[in-house]
């Protein structure tokens, strides 16, 4: 079964590469707006540098985990390989499970360039086990997030799952405080952040790299988050092979 899923994720993997839009549309846009906004305005900070790296480097693998695995997995219901697939005795977990694989390459990918962009132009500092800590903090992080695009691209088609899933990422990441400081956001925005998951991720992030002390609500908020998309998602997976295969 191992074999089955490593070699789903390396065909779907190739499939990304070969149309690679997408990946760098995703990786460029927060190093962009880390030039743009964090570079010159408290690039000097060393602080406010690395908790805003941590912050785009998490919009970017936020954006491939959510919009990316929902459109996919939507595509994917659409395709007439699908349905042989999920009829053959190994059933349709290895093809899910490489989908799945492939999303966090492409999301550890997204994370590159703002890295580069952070170490040559900003005064961000952090120790290599934190940096390492972080990245891992940031693959947990986008497991909810996952799983919230799983549901989507279970119960929508697949045009219907790229404006549904932007519309469900874009708010998610402003009220999370991922674009700007949450200090700085508007009064009824900053009392609904903390119970937003991408909060909960950006104060992990902060808390390892940057050694700043976590909002308690917002990483119980993250927990609950996680367990309702769960939920969400097998709920959706059980709906779709109801109505398409019983």
């Amino acid at each position: 079964m191992s074999s089955l899923v490593v070699a789903h994720a390396r065909l779907l993997l190739l499939e990304q590469l070969r149309v690679p839009i997408s990946l760098v549309a995703g990786a460029v846009f927060p190093a962009i707006t880390m030039v743009a906004f964090v570079v010159p305005f408290t690039g000097d900070d060393p602080k406010a540098a690395t908790m805003a790296t941590g912050s785009l480097m998490f919009f970017g693998a936020m954006s491939g985990a959510l919009t990316g695995l929902s459109i996919t997995v939507a595509q994917d219901r659409e395709l007439p390989w699908n349905p042989y697939v999920r009829t053959l005795p190994a059933g349709p977990y290895p093809r899910l499970a490489g989908r799945v694989l492939a999303t966090l390459a492409t999301v550890l990918l997204s994370v590159v360039p703002v890295l580069v962009v952070s170490a040559l132009l900003t005064e961000a500092t952090t120790t290599p086990l934190r940096l390492l800590l972080g990245l891992g903090a940031l693959v947990v992080g986008v497991v909810p997030f996952m799983l919230i695009g799983l549901f989507i691209g279970f119960v929508m088609t697949a045009k219907g799952a790229i404006p549904v899933s932007q519309v469900v990422f874009f708010p998610m990441a402003i009220a999370g405080g991922l674009l700007l400081p949450p200090q700085i956001l508007p009064d009824f925005i900053e009392v609904v952040s903390p119970y937003t998951p991408a909060r909960g991720v950006a104060e992990l992030l902060w808390a390892i790299t940057a050694d700043t002390t976590p909002n308690t609500v917002a990483l119980v908020s993250l927990a609950g988050w996680t367990v309702l998309a769960a939920a969400g998602a097998a709920w959706a997976y059980r709906r779709d092979e109801g109505r398409r295969f019983s």
